[in-house]
């Protein structure tokens, strides 16, 4: 499991991200702002009130938190089974 090390808001709910494996990247959040729980990021600086949690987590006002791996796979395109190679199912045995 990755860890954010750093965390930078950016406008236009861009994170700049430093993992626990010195990969650095921008993810782009837009698509998830103004929806659901998301909304909350539109009503003041909340957005940029980001912060990292115990488990290398993103948070805002503990109402709001993101999976440091799922922000990892965005910022590298990799896929789930290639960070974690136990999620590789060999085709010959199913």
């Amino acid at each position: 499991m990755r860890k954010i090390v750093k965390v930078k808001a950016r406008p236009g709910y861009l994170l700049e991200l430093e993992f626990d494996d010195g990969i650095v990247g921008t993810v782009d959040l837009s698509p998830l702002a103004g929806r659901g729980v998301f909304a909350a990021w539109g009503e003041g600086k909340t957005f940029e009130q980001v912060h990292i949690g115990p488990s290398g987590e993103l948070i805002w006002n503990d109402r709001i938190d993101l999976c440091p791996d799922a922000l990892y796979f965005k910022v590298t395109g990799k896929k789930p089974e290639d960070v974690f190679p136990a999620l590789r199912h060999d085709s010959a045995r199913a």
